[in-house]
């Protein structure tokens, strides 16, 4: 399983995934204090006959409202793209007829693949944080914000649950375009669920709709532990039902 990871990761440099990954989170955390500190003036000068805009300084505050926006958004949605064919682009052309036929397990793919997978979202994420750290303590001069820790945790768990869900739904249908819909979908239900009050705490997208309230001290981060559970249950669920149905697929 060892020597497939090792293969997993030259692709995904190979393939660019790698490169792209990193340089979205450098931009995504370059970009996000840099519009926050300068939004006041580009409001300013705007021309708008007849209304006087007025905007409070900024804050490092407003550098991560800008980053949890772009990330819970833009990020995941790159994140998705650049693993939507993680698994049915080698089973459409059938380069992994000759690796199983040499002894490597079905599950041993799915596993390594989805390690993988795992490992670059958390590098892109530490690099995107890391990018955002520094240039908020450069471009603000106070910095007060607690529970980033927490909230950026927040945001990986998703993000880990989104590749679950992704190579759940490429064992079961071979096309790219039809595992992105039907992840989209499921995203969309997620969503649904969310418009009922008492379905939200316990929802997985709790987890990347509350990242910037979570920075006030006066959070209660009791109230993370049943989606974080939740997010965590359902990850493993996908897991295992996409190992079995793997190990159970005619390829």
């Amino acid at each position: 399983m060892i020597a497939f990871m090792k293969k997993e990761w030259v692709e995904n440099i190979k393939t660019f995934k790698v490169l792209i990954l990193l340089c979205v989170s450098f931009i995504f955390g370059m970009i996000s204090p840099l519009l926050a500190k300068l939004m006041p003036d580009l409001m300013s000068q705007m021309d708008i006959e007849g209304m006087t805009i007025i905007i409070p300084d900024p804050t490092a505050l407003d550098a991560y409202v800008q980053f949890f926006k772009n990330m819970t958004q833009m990020g995941l949605i790159v994140l998705v793209l650049i693993f939507s064919g993680m698994l049915t682009a080698e089973l459409s052309k059938g380069t992994l007829i000759n690796l199983l036929t040499k002894g490597l397990s079905r599950t041993s793919v799915i596993v390594s693949k989805y390690t993988v997978a795992v490992l670059l979202w958390s590098i892109s994420l530490i690099v995107a944080a890391f990018t955002t750290y520094g240039y908020t303590i450069y471009l603000f001069e106070s910095f007060d914000l607690v529970h980033i820790g927490y909230s950026m945790g927040c945001l990986w768990l998703f993000g880990v649950f989104l590749l679950a869900l992704m190579i759940f739904w490429q064992t079961v249908i071979q096309t790219q375009y039809g595992n992105l819909l039907m992840v989209a979908l499921s995203v969309g239900a997620l969503f649904m669920l969310n418009v009922m009050p008492k379905c939200q705490p316990y929802n997985p997208l709790f987890l990347v709709s509350n990242n910037v309230a979570m920075l006030n001290s006066e959070y209660d981060l009791q109230t993370l532990l049943p989606p974080v559970w939740i997010t965590g249950g359902l990850t493993i669920v996908c897991l295992g039902a996409a190992i079995i149905i793997f190990r159970n697929k005619r390829i």
